[in-house]
């Protein structure tokens, strides 16, 4: 608030409360007699003071635009102020997102704090964008496939060839998604019906699903949202994040199947 409107408001706030302590009018005032903090750093209408005319006057450094400093400020306050110091900042961090738009930050210690109404500290932390460019984001722009666990082949059926059954031979591995998204297009079919938002649910690789890489297509990057769809409901998709991947295992019932 203005000078004016500062000493008005402290008129009236305090003048009563001045006579019934018996505070003797035209005392020696001013910054000197105040108690801990002396001085205040910015603006703080409460940082006040008498002067020696039993005038109000203040003691943070915003009395100096506003001039209602007390006298004694400049030999009180601007002598023993103490301002900021702060170290040199530190190293950017990792981005955020290992693929697509995050942020990096760095941090600075403060070295002296401010004391006696000296300059406050500068900002300690700063962020900047940044674009992830993992090579395994290339993974993360696959899409996967899947069915319900009912659709698992049995070594009994009569169109088994050789090359299928080693393929069936090979290490097996269980992926833990949390459903992120579920397009409204699941609801149609009793199976994807159970696919619901922030359900865990198991998908297992099988040995006939597994590509090229030798791992099935679309199991997901760690803490990273990516994409499924549904092999045999239309228009039923959604996107997960992959909580953990565990090898030589087997989803138990009403899981589901990479395809």
């Amino acid at each position: 608030m203005p000078a004016s409107a500062r000493a008005v408001s402290f008129l009236l706030s305090c003048g009563g409360l001045l006579w019934a302590a018996g505070y003797p009018t035209g005392a020696a005032g001013g910054c000197t007699h105040r108690q801990d903090p002396k001085c205040c750093p910015g603006r703080n209408n409460d940082c006040q003071q008498l002067s020696e005319q039993s005038a109000p006057c203040y003691c943070d450094a915003y009395c100096q635009k506003t001039r209602d400093c007390c006298q004694d400020y400049r030999a009180v306050c601007q002598a023993s102020a103490v301002h900021c110091s702060v170290g040199p900042w530190g190293s950017w961090s990792e981005c955020s997102s290992l693929c697509g738009i995050g942020s990096r930050e760095r941090t600075r210690q403060v070295t002296v704090p401010p004391r006696n109404g000296g300059a406050p500290c500068p900002d300690l932390k700063q962020r900047r964008g940044c674009h992830g460019d993992n090579p395994i984001c290339e993974t993360a722009k696959e899409v996967a496939k899947i069915l319900p666990d009912s659709f698992k082949r049995d070594f009994k059926d009569p169109w088994r060839r050789p090359h299928m059954l080693l393929k069936d031979m090979q290490a097996r591995y269980c992926v833990l998604f949390r459903l992120k998204q579920v397009g409204p297009a699941c609801r149609l079919h009793s199976w994807t019906n159970q696919l619901g938002r922030e359900r865990r649910i198991c998908v297992e690789c099988q040995g006939h699903a597994v590509g090229r890489r030798g791992r099935c297509q679309g199991d997901g990057l760690d803490s990273a949202r990516t994409f499924w769809i549904s092999a045999s409901v239309p228009g039923c998709h959604g996107s997960w994040v992959r909580e953990s991947l565990q090898e030589d295992c087997t989803c138990p019932q009403n899981s589901y199947i990479f395809v």
